[in-house]
């Protein structure tokens, strides 16, 4: 079983290696937002692993408050972050606010 745990444990700190390297490379804000979701769900699996195998409920509850965490955050991106997008090329000044209203 603890080599079960062992190569779990390995996928899941490759998976955050490969988001910390989207996270780095981008090329644009969603690419580094997902990836940063993926971090957080993944560090989650990560405390829950831990917390299985060492018998710790008090780390499940901090997976749960790094998953909401995690979802806190992109809500806050999708609030905040696509409103400083640049307008798209042809694209009249306000028609964007105008769909957004409707």
């Amino acid at each position: 079983m603890a080599e079960l745990d062992a190569a779990v444990a390995l996928v899941l700190l490759l998976s955050i290696a490969g988001g910390l390297v989207r996270v780095l490379r981008g090329p644009t804000p969603a690419d580094r937002m997902l990836a940063t979701q993926l971090i957080g769900t993944t560090g989650a699996g990560i405390v829950l692993l831990l917390a299985e195998r060492d018998g710790l409920d008090a780390a499940r509850d901090v997976a749960l408050v790094l998953v909401l965490l995690a979802a806190m955050a992109t809500l806050a991106f999708l609030r905040g972050g696509w409103l400083a997008v640049p307008p798209i090329p042809g694209e009249r000044e306000g028609e964007r606010e105008r769909e957004d209203r409707a």
